[in-house]
């Protein structure tokens, strides 16, 4: 079998059937390749037991550990039957439970001083830590084929345990792993032998066998070291590549000229850039001079003033002779960016008008849902020049908009778009405009090198002066329910001082959301039985609540994306004069809605939502003089994930702490695989939170051999590598963030 295509073998052949479709349904394991890089999580060693004291809670896991006692329990008036047995392990005990005929076979094996491995869900029952009828497999002697073999297999060995599902055991995917290991051999390196010999790493083939199948803790070490490496190295080999290619295509230089647009703008300013706001743009003005296009992330804290550099680098390319297109994720962001700028701008955005000033310009907006007459004028003033500076949603990627010279595109809120609308928005330059991305996400630095990997970095973390605090407190609706009251008290009370509210909830809802007929109603039964499976909160409903309840005579509006968009505009514009008091929103408000009178907020089901988005949320209170207040209400147990992070966005106003404590929160480490399509062999090994060294080295050694080699004639391996990973689908996520 030649070497790419045993990796390219699809798992059903090997597996059979029912085994391949679970991994492809719930593993997202598709071929040999795929399987032999689903890494063990962790490794137990024979004889020692885990520790149950540190057992999450909702989490899939697998135990090892020993039978303490098992008894047979009546209830329903001796009509039902279960079956309770204590495992131990020296550090603590937990329960597992199995009800009616799923009793005898446990019963008859499990039997005190027995030793089994375990998996199941974590849950609590009674105030106590228990697994509901779990799979075992016996590490005992005894007569079942089964456990002999069980015994026969992990018998003084390291034992792997791998990231498993409901569906599928971590013992079931080390047997799989065992039919498909002879591959290994086949795998196709893709280190230059220089650059493995130079750093005295182990083979890949030798590397895979030593994950999956370590005779001492050493070969773990080994192995981790190696695929870690090639995971940061082929990453960083595709992103200088593309960066390389960059710096191929040419652009016009735009450099901002005296006396113009800019020192107008700037002379008339009220206040003082922060440092970090000039350093930015001394950044920026240097990429827009050089004559290939420029490829920044502006990443900065919400109301750190990115808009103001963006603005500032936007008129320098108007000075130049070009124009400045800026893309906004919804209309309402557009829409406020527009009224920002003009603004900002005051009368130089009237050039081209009766008594407007000699090098103002034409600021225009457009948006899919203008009047004919308005879309009409807004085209041909880009198209004759007349208009410098645009701000418009996708609509501005339409065929028909035409300009008369492209200069620089500002993207704001990079993950609302794809490569697609990025590339179609370049294309409608002369030649290829210089881009700069803004996002109020804090990226680490090592995820900045890893997702944003093909732009340059620019960070603005000082807020300008004005900023206040804001209060972050968890409320526990489920334990403590006068607490969710005294919250609406709080909202009550910021209204009362003349400022404003907003309520957030994960979900719209209305009938066309619920699901009509038999899955409607099992649906209504199963969250009846299990709260945690209830949908999430909705606006609809949380907004009609408080009407009729603890906001009655308050003034409560509601937003969310399914409203016509005047109808958004005209609640947006009402809220900002303060003329509505509390707002009940999805997060179609989590980015660049601003209104400083706006001073709490209560965000409904907040563990629905990520730490990042949490955090976004917070940022539009507290920003005007008056201090802000955020409210995570949550119904989740004390003791759960879902809680705990919440708790970190309570304690911590930075945004760089709370990304990094999102990263680490996601066990399976992968920052790519959740947020980008197609990534599936992108991070398996490499946390990119713990190995900041390792993906800089291996920047540094892709940047020389792309630098070398642009086309890496000489390293076809890396090249057949780099081709498997960035098939048509997953090359998308290189210019997503």
């Amino acid at each position: 079998m030649d070497r790419v295509s045993s990796f390219d073998e699809p798992l059903k052949k090997l597996l059979g059937g029912a085994t391949a479709k679970v991994m492809a349904e719930h593993l997202d394991l598709h071929t040999v390749g795929d399987l032999l890089h689903h890494y063990p999580r962790r490794y137990e060693e024979r004889g020692k037991l885990t520790a149950l004291a540190d057992l999450p809670l909702d989490e899939h896991v697998t135990v090892v550990a020993q039978v303490a006692d098992a008894r047979i329990l009546m209830f329903n008036n001796g009509r039902g039957k279960r079956l309770e047995v204590t495992l131990t392990d020296g550090s603590g005990r937990l329960q597992l439970v199995f009800f009616g005929h799923g009793v005898h076979k446990p019963h008859k094996e499990l039997l005190p001083g027995r030793q089994a491995m375990f998996a199941g869900k974590v849950s609590v029952f009674n105030r106590k830590m228990q697994l509901a009828h779990p799979t075992y497999q016996l590490l005992d002697a005894s007569d079942a084929d089964e456990a002999t073999e069980a015994v026969d297999a992990f018998a003084g060995r390291l034992l792997p345990i791998y990231p498993a599902c409901k569906q599928l055991d971590s013992w079931r995917i080390a047997k799989a792993v065992d039919a498909v290991l002879p591959s290994a051999r086949d795998a196709v390196d893709p280190l230059p032998a220089s650059l493995r010999e130079g750093r005295g790493f182990t083979p890949l083939p030798e590397a895979l066998l030593k994950v999956h199948r370590p005779q001492t803790k050493a070969d773990i070490e080994d192995a981790k070291a190696r695929l870690k490496w090639d995971e940061a190295f082929v990453l960083q080999v595709a992103l200088a590549r593309r960066r390389y290619a960059d710096t191929q295509l040419p652009a016009a230089a735009r450099r901002p000229v005296a006396d113009g647009l800019l020192d107008a703008f700037d002379a008339k300013l009220p206040f003082t850039l922060t440092e970090g706001q000039e350093k930015v743009s001394k950044e920026i003005f240097d990429d827009l001079a050089t004559e290939h296009p420029m490829h920044r992330l502006l990443q900065g804290e919400v109301g750190s003033g990115k808009t103001m550099v963006a603005l500032r680098a936007m008129l320098a390319v108007v000075d130049a002779g070009g124009q400045a297109a800026m893309l906004a994720p919804t209309e309402v962001l557009a829409q406020q960016h527009h009224r920002s700028i003009t603004e900002m701008m005051g009368e130089l955005a009237e050039g081209g008008m009766l008594g407007g000033p000699d090098h103002g310009t034409k600021v225009v907006l457009l948006t899919g849902s203008m009047g004919m007459a308005a879309r009409r004028q807004a085209l041909l003033d880009l198209v004759t020049g007349e208009a410098g500076i645009v701000i418009g949603t996708h609509a501005l990627i339409e065929d028909k908009v035409q300009f008369h010279d492209l200069g620089l595109v500002v993207v704001d809120e990079q993950h609302r778009f794809g490569v697609e609308q990025r590339d179609a928005l370049r294309s409608k330059g002369k030649q290829p405009p210089h881009l700069l991305v803004m996002t109020a996400t804090p990226i680490p630095r090592t995820v900045a090198m890893t997702v944003f990997g093909d732009l340059e970095t620019s960070v603005l973390d000082q807020l300008p002066a004005g900023r206040s605090p804001i209060a972050s407190h968890v409320v526990p609706a489920k334990d403590k329910p006068h607490f969710l009251a005294r919250a609406w008290e709080r909202v009550r009370e910021e209204v009362g001082n003349g400022h404003q509210a907003y309520v957030v909830c994960p979900r719209i809802g209305d009938d066309a959301e619920e699901a009509e007929g038999k899955k409607g109603k099992a649906k209504k039964k199963a969250a009846e039985e299990d709260p945690e499976k209830r949908p999430p909160l909705a606006v609809l409903e949380i907004a009609d609540e408080l009407r009729k309840g603890a906001l009655a005579g308050l003034t409560v509006e509601v937003l969310h994306g399914r409203m016509h968009p005047d109808e958004k505009d005209d609640v947006m514009r009402r809220f900002a004069a303060g003329d509505v008091d509390v707002l009940v929103a999805t997060t179609v408000i989590e980015v660049g809605v601003n209104v400083p009178n706006a001073t709490a907020m209560v965000i409904m089901d907040a563990d629905r939502f990520g730490v990042s988005q949490l955090h976004q949320l917070r940022g539009r209170v507290g920003r005007g003089s008056a201090a802000g207040l955020c409210l995570l209400v949550s119904e989740a147990h004390e003791a759960s994930p879902a809680r705990a992070r919440l708790s970190a966005v309570a304690a911590t106003l930075d945004g760089f702490e709370l990304s990094r404590i999102d990263l680490e929160q996601r066990r399976e480490g992968d920052v790519l695989g959740q947020a980008q399509s197609g990534v599936r062999s992108s991070l398996r090994m490499l946390t990119v939170i713990d190995d900041e060294e390792v993906i800089a080295a291996a920047r540094e050694e892709a940047v020389a051999i792309v630098a070398a080699d642009p086309e890496l004639e000489h390293l076809p391996e890396l090249r057949t590598v780099l081709a498997a990973l960035l098939d048509k689908d997953r090359e998308e996520y290189l210019d997503k963030g």
